[in-house]
């Protein structure tokens, strides 16, 4: 009979319930900052360190240590991230006057280059709800307005009636920060819309104020939109798994490789920092260098 697991120190089961309860997180991320957590616990019962007092020599001390073992880059930042969430936990509590953590450095990580769909791949996921359901327009006209504007999830599902200009084809999107940008939208998203919001009203009239509505006639939870999403994805034949940002992705990259400059495609995704837009030239040069590779005689 296997034994029991060992009960987590008090202290580190009280930061797991804050992490799941009080911040949200997936019980897969609040499982890795447990362990990377209960290592420095061990780390400094070994070492008679105060887990709730412990100096800003020590952190850097344990992570040194860490290192030493061989960790890879993507590990020890993981690890300073939940150590930073730690002592930040413990300076709320009260039970320090500040975190030792806060300057804490990790390792530099290479910046991932956002995954985009193909633009064959882009017009198969579009045409994927071709029916005439309250689903399939709903879905159409969801799926034509995040790839016309480049919307968030969260811009997406709050938009509402009056956010469209159909005459104009202008959406009026409240982003992050609660700033307001207008983005342009072409006429097939703005035909899709037309078709949903005939059915939307026929079904539910005014009953709610948001734009995209589910069979009750409530706003649509981003998790009901990602189920969705995948699912239009399968329909669609993608091998690619399809989530929402994926479609803010493949309207930015689209966008530039069409010519768009890239202060017009910043305004459009409501980014602060012209360096984030920026991301996404790197698309193609990537491209270049893998077509390079492929076909140069030295490659």
């Amino acid at each position: 009979m296997d034994a029991a697991p060992a009960p987590r120190p008090p202290l580190l089961d009280e930061f797991t319930r804050y992490l799941s309860l009080e911040r949200g997180l997936s019980p897969r991320t609040v499982e890795a900052y447990a362990s990377d957590v209960g290592a420095f616990l061990a780390w400094a019962e070994r070492n008679k360190v105060d887990p709730r007092a412990a100096p800003r020599i020590a952190l850097d001390d344990f992570m040194w240590d860490e290192k030493g073992r061989g960790l890879k880059a993507t590990s020890l930042f993981r690890k300073v991230e939940a150590l930073k969430a730690f002592f930040s936990y413990q300076a709320v509590e009260g039970r320090l006057p500040e975190s030792p953590a806060e300057n804490l450095k990790g390792p530099r990580l290479p910046k991932r280059l956002p995954k985009c769909l193909s633009k064959a791949d882009a017009a198969r996921l579009l045409s994927a709800p071709d029916g005439d359901s309250y689903e399939d327009l709903r879905g159409r006209a969801m799926l034509e307005i995040l790839y016309a504007a480049g919307l968030r999830v969260t811009e997406l599902l709050t938009l509402k009636p009056e956010s469209v200009n159909l005459h104009e084809g202008w959406v009026r999107v409240l982003g992050k920060g609660a700033k307001e940008r207008l983005v342009p939208v072409h006429a097939r998203a703005l035909a899709a819309l037309r078709g949903y919001l005939v059915e939307r009203d026929r079904r539910f009239g005014n009953s709610a104020p948001e734009l995209f509505l589910g069979r009750s006639g409530r706003k649509i939870s981003r998790v009901q939109f990602w189920r969705i999403l995948r699912a239009l994805g399968r329909r669609a034949g993608l091998k690619t798994d399809v989530h929402p940002h994926l479609l803010r992705h493949t309207f930015a990259t689209h966008m530039l490789e069409g010519g768009a400059d890239l202060r017009s495609v910043q305004e459009m995704l409501g980014h602060a920092d012209l360096s984030t837009t920026q991301i996404y030239t790197h698309l193609d040069a990537a491209a270049l260098k893998a077509a390079h590779s492929k076909h140069h005689p030295r490659g």
